[in-house]
């Protein structure tokens, strides 16, 4: 029960951070272009990449921390960074076919049922 309150501690300031981020950002640049959500997935990528280097390097990082940023934050930030971190690890271990599958799956069919979520209440 500690590991999901400490899950939860973080996605809810992930969270936050996201909010924040998508306003601050849409406020200095008002256009069509998403802006915002692509600042934050970018930035969550850099630090979910950040963490799981960190991670492996320093004793200090304990597995609580590790869930707290990770999970939880990262997370509630952009679960694009996880998404992003698990196909390069699928890269990194040589794992081609299932690292364009998992992309390339993902990608279409996260749209299509985006648009068949939306298709149902029209």
């Amino acid at each position: 029960m500690k590991l999901v309150f400490i899950v939860g501690l973080g996605g809810g300031i992930g969270s936050i951070l996201r909010y924040l981020m998508q306003v601050f950002v849409s406020r200095q640049l008002p256009v069509l272009f998403p802006w915002g959500t692509f600042l934050v997935n970018c930035s969550g990528c850099f630090l979910i990449g950040l963490l799981y280097a960190l991670s492996t390097r320093y004793s200090w990082l304990t597995a609580e921390w590790r869930i707290f940023l990770i999970t939880g934050l990262c997370g509630g930030y952009t679960t694009f960074s996880s998404f992003s971190y698990e196909s390069i690890s699928l890269f990194k271990e040589g794992a081609y076919t299932y690292f364009l599958l998992y992309t390339v799956l993902s990608v279409l069919l996260g749209l299509l049922a985006t648009v068949a979520g939306v298709a149902i209440f029209k």
